[in-house]
């Protein structure tokens, strides 16, 4: 055990520049940036959503993997995250169930259960690798006629 801590320690003095700071460019260019957007949404008395975004964070790291979109897996009610360019070409798409109708677990004597909760309001978040490209965010909700624009922000 003692070998590898002196061997680990030498290699980070090393690395020392006469300056006391510890270079490692290459950690830097391979460390990315994840970009959280927290949005809320609000189901008004005539039952129409209202979507904002309420906070932007960006936060070093890399996502683990890339969410996959398919289409057919979206059911009525779930939104779809459109992450654009300034000219509209999609980047990113990504499928958020529908946070106004949350399907929650409940343990009892009989097992476990499932059961749709509906809600008025309600928070839900996108992340995704940062790029420059990225310029507008749509968020859409699939219908059974297809899809309703709920909103479009320029980032």
């Amino acid at each position: 055990m003692f070998p590898v801590f002196l061997f680990c320690n030498f290699l980070q003095v090393k690395d020392l520049q006469g300056n006391g700071c510890v270079e490692n460019e290459k950690s830097l260019e391979a460390k990315g940036q994840i970009v959280y957007l927290f949005f809320k949404v609000e189901k008004n008395i005539s039952g129409a959503e209202k979507v904002v975004l309420e906070d932007k964070k960006i936060m070093e790291g890399r996502l683990k993997s890339k969410p996959s979109f398919d289409r057919n897996s979206a059911k009525t009610g779930d939104f779809i995250i459109s992450l654009n360019d300034e000219n509209g070409k999609e980047i990113v798409k990504q499928i958020v169930e529908n946070p106004l109708n949350p399907e929650l677990e409940r343990f009892d004597e009989e097992g476990i259960s499932r059961n749709k909760v509906t809600l008025q309001n309600a928070e839900f978040s996108v992340r995704y690798s940062h790029s420059e490209e990225i310029k507008v965010v749509r968020v859409e909700k699939v219908t059974t006629d297809g899809t309703q624009l709920l909103f479009t922000q320029k980032l």
